[in-house]
């Protein structure tokens, strides 16, 4: 028997995979959500989605800050993006930015920690779910979800909010497992409909009505906000994106681009100066073109990404990812942050849907 314990992957990929097992003889398994999720003794409000970059990360923040404000206790789990020796990554917390230099933290788990620490928030990680779910029911009146890549949650969800990109319509229906998300969401929010392709959102809610009539809908948007405007201001800029988001997320593009567009800036083609493991990923992702994915699964690729960041002609470095890459890279450029919230733009929100949830 083989099973396929993967996600962000295209139905024909599952499938090929599937094929190639069975003629080899063993039967190829996917295992279902009644025996992969932990039942919690709180509440369980699980964040996912369709595929990986549709907004999750803004839209736990949105949810840990509505919970504060109606004066609930939240602790955040986040999915596990564990990396080297497991067994000192049964358990983590963390609470401030030195937390994550004492778990040796790659950037991958950096841009997803880093806001959440910024935010006071409560977070949890690891590979043991179930120690980290009663620790973390120890000290929270409702644990949120956070799913990684597009995972189903770990946690069995008693709310449960999947985000889809209408910049990657179609996806929500043929992904592995997002599409699974995409069935069981009890509220499906579009993201990103602001900067859509025309057509896209009436594509993702003609898939609502198909698929999930049941869930509830709120339409949003990623709001982008610069730190720093007049250091790109038409100048020549290098822009940084998250890492996965482009590489198996499949975009060539992120807020770091959305944002040189709007202040004319001109993006420098980052290929030419990329050294070692960061020239191979370009080798392998043809599609990323004039953006640098911020890679860091180790110290040596860390330094890699640093030397090719500070060896690009540009007048400035504009970082699309959400961590301050300036926490462990000396840059010798100026460097403009691209914040992103969530926005919605249709009632109910949610903050109706979390009060009508408590009650």
């Amino acid at each position: 028997m083989v099973v396929l314990a993967y996600s962000d992957l295209s139905h024909a990929d599952v499938m090929h995979r599937a094929s190639l097992v069975n003629s080899l003889g063993p039967d190829f398994v996917l295992m279902g959500t009644r025996n992969t999720m932990l039942k919690s003794r709180r509440p369980v409000i699980a964040v996912t989605a369709v595929r990986t970059g549709c907004g999750k990360s803004q839209t736990t923040r949105k949810l840990a800050m509505i919970l504060k404000t109606l004066g609930k206790r939240a602790a955040v789990v986040r999915h596990p993006m564990p990396y080297g020796d497991l067994r000192k990554q049964a358990c983590q917390r963390y609470e401030r930015f030195k937390d994550l230099d004492i778990h040796r933290c790659t950037i991958e788990e950096r841009e997803e920690y880093e806001p959440l620490i910024e935010d006071s928030d409560i977070l949890y990680a690891g590979v043991d779910y179930e120690r980290i779910l009663r620790e973390a029911e120890g000290e929270a009146d409702v644990i949120i979800w956070d799913g990684g890549n597009n995972d189903t949650p770990f946690f069995r969800p008693d709310l449960h909010i999947v985000i889809v990109d209408p910049h990657r319509a179609f996806h929500e229906i043929s992904y592995h497992p997002g599409e699974t998300n995409f069935r069981m969401a009890d509220v499906i929010i579009i993201n990103k409909e602001r900067t859509a392709p025309e057509g896209s959102v009436r594509i993702i809610r003609e898939h609502i009505r198909a698929y999930n009539p049941k869930a509830t809908v709120v339409d949003a948007n990623s709001v982008i906000t610069v730190n720093d405007p007049a250091l790109i201001q038409g100048r020549r800029v290098l822009v940084v994106e998250d890492g996965p988001t482009l590489t198996h997320g499949g975009m060539s593009y992120g807020a770091g681009t959305i944002a040189a567009r709007h202040f004319s800036a001109r993006p420098v083609d980052p290929r030419p100066y990329a050294t070692d493991s960061i020239k191979r990923v370009f080798m392998k992702y043809p599609h990323l073109g004039h953006v640098l994915p911020a890679m860091g699964y180790s110290e040596k690729q860390v330094r890699e990404l640093g030397r090719t960041i500070n060896r690009v002609k540009c007048d400035a470095v504009i970082s699309g990812t959400p961590i301050d890459l300036r926490r462990i890279i000396h840059v010798r450029k100026p460097i403009v942050r691209i914040h992103y919230n969530l926005e919605e733009t249709s009632r109910p929100n949610l903050t109706d849907i979390v009060k009508d949830f408590l009650k």
